[in-house]
């Protein structure tokens, strides 16, 4: 199976981002972000890393868990801009992550398109 640049750099991203996810629940004071989103962000980096694995080797399933699971860890990031006595490069890091991970995303769900189906008239 062919792999586009696109789509092998939109896994390396969505890794990089994963492995982030996984280490939440240690790098957190418990209180930014909450443990309890620091460990639903872990569960996400945990299924999305199984998933990568899964679409380098085909699978459109995982592809759609990907995109899926970094979606939710965008939600997941949204507060830090309506909370209160987040510092400003918090929220400037936060903002600058979530559009990485939009970016890496689309360049992920690019294999899930169908490919055109050639004309019966050729």
């Amino acid at each position: 199976m062919k792999r586009s640049k696109t789509f092998v750099t939109g896994l390396v991203l969505a890794g990089l981002f994963a492995l982030g996810d996984i280490t939440t629940p240690l790098t957190s004071d418990g209180e930014h972000p909450p443990m309890a989103i620091g460990i639903a962000d872990a569960i996400l980096g945990l299924i999305c890393a199984v998933a990568i694995v899964l679409a380098w080797r085909g699978s459109r399933g995982a592809v759609t868990a990907i995109v899926v699971t970094r979606l939710l860890s965008v939600v997941s990031a949204l507060p830090a801009f309506f909370v209160d006595g987040i510092p400003t490069a918090a929220r400037f890091a936060v903002g600058l992550a979530v559009v990485v991970q939009l970016v890496a995303m689309a360049m992920v769900a690019t294999r899930l398109r169908r490919p055109a189906l050639a004309s019966a008239a050729s």
